[in-house]
């Protein structure tokens, strides 16, 4: 029997502004488990769509991640270096016609409910982009935190986006081609990308790649249920002082206080915290409040 690969994790922020707490607890979350794996860490920069991106975004994110203790085991990716990976997958898909031209509108769409099955598009000479021919019939997985979780592609997804038609690449394309090119074992990540994990588990199968084992970690909700707003988000993390948030972020992930304490470095404090680290205190929700943690409560 060939012996188990090395666990290889990531953390992928988007450089549409500041690293918010959320990110914060993701990248500390998926770093923890990494580490108490004994196996690698590494940071992917999701720098797919330059309208949205701050400039300089990227390398803040960089220096906040240092500051807090958390240094990727590698170089790190940018996703928009990796154009030629992509149309390479896509080609694929479209040879094997998993993939399709869509010259649908948004609008079009709308009419009919939003779900994709069949193209509508009236307009031959608006720009294609390219879809994921999704099945009807359900596709599940066991998370390891949120349990087993299945969804109906085709009635509750409908045929996704794998290039947009303005030319820039899909989400969904590119996370499975890089977890698969850097041999991610372990995806870590919060929540609201639960119900997108069946459709890449989907696009791993007919491109032939492994498929990692994923634990979505709860978003960080308010004290009244509903996701924190992104000024909410960014108000606790301050690389100029980093304690505050990453104590937070300790508790938010249900781990005891006292293990995390300020001495030395973050970094080496995050080390005297790991060996404390139990997965089992993970709350076990989509979603967790973080109100009273950040007020000291």
């Amino acid at each position: 029997m060939s012996p188990a690969p090395r666990h290889r994790g990531r953390f992928a922020p988007s450089p549409t502004g500041p690293l918010h707490f959320g990110s914060l607890v993701a990248a500390l979350g998926s770093w923890m488990i990494a580490r108490r794996a004994g196996g690698d860490w590494l940071v992917r920069i999701e720098d797919l769509d330059p309208p949205r991106e701050v400039p300089g975004a990227a390398e803040r994110q960089l220096q906040v991640l240092h500051a807090f203790g958390m240094a990727p085991d590698g170089p790190v990716l940018h996703q928009s270096t990796r154009g030629a990976r992509y149309e390479q997958a896509l080609r694929r898909l479209l040879e094997s016609g998993d993939a399709f031209e869509c010259r649908c509108s948004r609008s079009e769409l709308e009419a009919v409910g939003g779900i994709h099955r069949h193209c509508i598009g009236r307009d031959n000479t608006r720009p294609a982009a390219v879809r994921l021919r999704l099945p009807d019939g359900g596709l599940g997985f066991d998370d390891a935190l949120q349990g087993r979780f299945v969804q109906d592609l085709g009635r509750e997804v409908g045929d996704v986006v794998l290039r947009r038609a303005d030319g820039f690449w899909a989400y969904q394309l590119a996370v499975v081609v890089d977890d698969a090119d850097q041999g991610i074992t372990c995806v870590v990540r919060g929540a609201d990308l639960l119900d997108s994990t069946p459709r890449q588990i989907y696009l791993q199968q007919r491109l032939g790649l492994p498929t990692p084992d994923y634990m979505h970690l709860p978003l960080v909700l308010d004290a009244t249920g509903q996701k924190l707003g992104k000024s909410l988000q960014a108000l606790p993390v301050d690389a100029n002082d980093p304690w505050p948030a990453l104590a937070a972020a300790w508790g938010f992930l249900g781990q005891e206080r006292g293990a995390l304490a300020r001495r030395g470095t973050t970094a080496e404090a995050l080390q005297h915290a790991l060996q404390h680290f139990d997965p089992q205190r993970l709350p076990r929700t989509r979603g967790h409040a973080v109100s009273a943690i950040v007020e000291g409560g």
